[in-house]
């Protein structure tokens, strides 16, 4: 019996329209015998899928709403809907472009795949991690308030019976706060959790489109993916502190001591991204001894920068041409392999939370953008040394010239150069002319603050390029040489950078006062703050990183 024969019908080749078909065309709809598959691939200006017929897709079109007999197997580009033939003929789409829909499915579909790798390997995650810091702080609440409340009561027992009164007040003080943050904390996760669950949803309707054969549901597709990438607002919450006072029996109220403002910041990003500037932030002051509170071994031999992703994650340059990522646990997450082969010169990651890498063997700056590197700026006569990504995801870079007498900070927005800093105003350099380290961060006054190694200096210049100062060293020290690597600044526009010589840290305030070391380090080369103030210090012949506490 004739395995074509269907109710006495016989379906014949499309083309010859006289043999028994064989094979079928996904990508043209259409029937092939033997005979004539050769003569249908012999097209090679089109992607042809040939398949046993009773392998084939079929296909869902949808039926045209004015032209009930026909399919919709067209796509108007400009009208952005599928039409049938007759409709693509008319007078109402014409001078449109018109596709083949399966065309238009074939690459949408690439867009809902590539959709729905971002939500399951960068936004949802992201979520995930926002409620499980919210959940953390929300389990040192009690340890933090019970230290406020211990104090309370320590205060009390001087105090004895005549503030009993006094204490229950501030106690209850202390609840009303924890209340409020408890509450705070809890809005925070529900928002949070709402969006999850929308886009556990999203994922869940991406799989089965991609499942589906309905091409309607699939070129019709919009994208949601940049409505996500706008994470929710991230609670900041400075706790209160308690400043007890000496014991004055008639002034028992005011002496006690009081609690300071529950201090609420809600923190939104534009986009995902790496590190986030807090407007007005409130004064921290700084710790009189920093202490280290982790230490991740990168597993290079040597290490020179560090640039952070997250408070959990960081991004470490060595001794290769591997830049890793590495989580607080010394684990690589992810490896990524210059693009030439060569050392990279300096890492940063952009308020995107991409990473950016500086290339001065083949003189190019390079964007890490899902694993993909993209050579972004190439530059002609100077070769690039350190960089940095600013609050307006722009970046700065330092150069040297090919014949290493200059040397200049450039800011790119883009692949475009909008400003160069070269001289001060008497036409003089600004900075040393060899081929060391000038590495390089923006302050949240938006001064440009170097670390030029030859020159032993740190040389900042306002957001115009203006001379403002140059810092070098301790007054007081006389003897040991001021030898700046890494730089950094933080929230509170402390400007930190590493003395690698001399095994410690100089904090800076934003006009160049010195105000303290850190001390107790081994080699210091790159630094960087994360969103937290926590600082990450590269120790050079260690290969470690060092988290540290300093305010």
């Amino acid at each position: 019996m004739d395995p074509f024969l269907r109710a006495q019908i016989i379906l014949l080749c499309d083309l010859c329209k006289t043999a028994h078909l064989q094979s079928h065309c996904e990508r043209c709809d259409i029937n092939l015998c033997q005979t004539c598959v050769g003569k249908h691939l012999s097209d090679s200006s089109i992607r042809h899928k040939v398949v046993p017929y009773k392998h084939r897709k079929s296909f869902n079109y949808s039926k045209c709403p004015d032209h009930a007999d026909e399919l919709c197997k067209n796509y108007c580009e400009k009208c952005d809907v599928p039409v049938c033939l007759t409709c693509a003929s008319s007078s109402k789409h014409e001078g449109h472009d018109i596709s083949d829909i399966l065309e238009k499915r074939s690459s949408k579909t690439g867009s809902l795949q590539t959709d729905l790798e971002e939500f399951e390997s960068r936004i949802y995650p992201r979520y995930e991690e926002m409620a499980s810091d919210v959940q953390t702080e929300k389990i040192e609440l009690e340890t933090n308030y019970g230290k406020l409340t211990t104090a309370a009561d320590q205060q009390g027992e001087v105090l004895h019976g005549e503030i009993t009164a006094i204490v229950n007040r501030r106690k209850s003080d202390i609840q009303e706060m924890k209340n409020k943050h408890l509450s705070i904390l809890n809005k925070n996760t529900d928002e949070i959790t709402q969006k999850i669950t929308e886009l556990k949803q999203i994922i869940s309707d991406l799989k089965s489109i991609l499942k589906s054969n309905d091409v309607s549901l699939t070129s019709t597709y919009k994208s949601r993916n940049p409505e996500f990438r706008t994470l929710p607002p991230k609670v900041r919450v400075t706790l209160p502190s308690f400043s007890a006072q000496k014991m004055n029996k008639d002034q028992l109220n005011e002496m006690f001591g009081s609690l300071s403002q529950l201090s609420i910041n809600s923190e939104h990003d534009d986009t995902m991204k790496s590190a986030e500037a807090v407007s007005s932030p409130p004064v921290q002051p700084l710790l009189d001894e920093a202490r280290v509170t982790d230490t991740i071994d990168t597993g290079y031999k040597t290490l020179y920068s560090v640039s952070c992703l997250s408070e959990y994650q960081v991004w470490a340059r060595g001794n290769n041409d591997i830049m890793k990522l590495i989580n607080h646990q010394s684990k690589p997450l992810t490896l990524i392999p210059t693009k030439s082969g060569n050392w990279p010169s300096d890492i940063t990651v952009t308020r995107d939370g991409d990473l950016v890498y500086t290339d001065p063997g083949n003189k190019t700056i390079n964007l890490v953008k899902n694993k993909e590197i993209q050579t972004s700026i190439i530059l002609h006569g100077w070769e690039s040394r350190n960089v940095c990504s600013t609050a307006s995801n722009d970046l700065l870079v330092t150069m040297i010239s090919d014949d290493y007498k200059q040397s200049k900070v450039v800011r790119y927005s883009g692949s475009t150069d909008t400003q160069t800093i070269q001289f001060d105003d008497q036409g003089r350099p600004l900075y040393s002319s060899d081929y060391s380290y000038k590495y390089i961060s923006e302050n949240k006054n938006l001064d440009i603050c170097v670390a030029d190694y030859t020159a032993r200096a740190v040389v900042v210049v306002n957001q115009s390029g203006k001379l403002r100062f140059r810092y070098t060293g301790h007054p007081s020290n006389t003897e040991d040489s001021f030898d700046p690597v890494g730089i950094t600044t933080d929230s509170q526009s402390h400007i930190l950078t590493a003395d690698h010589n001399n095994n410690r840290i100089h904090i800076l305030d934003q006009d160049g006062q010195f105000l303290r070391y850190i001390s107790n380090l081994r080699a210091p080369f790159g630094l960087c703050v994360d969103i937290r103030d926590n600082l990450f210090v590269a120790e050079c012949y260690t290969a470690k990183v060092k988290k540290i506490q300093y305010l």
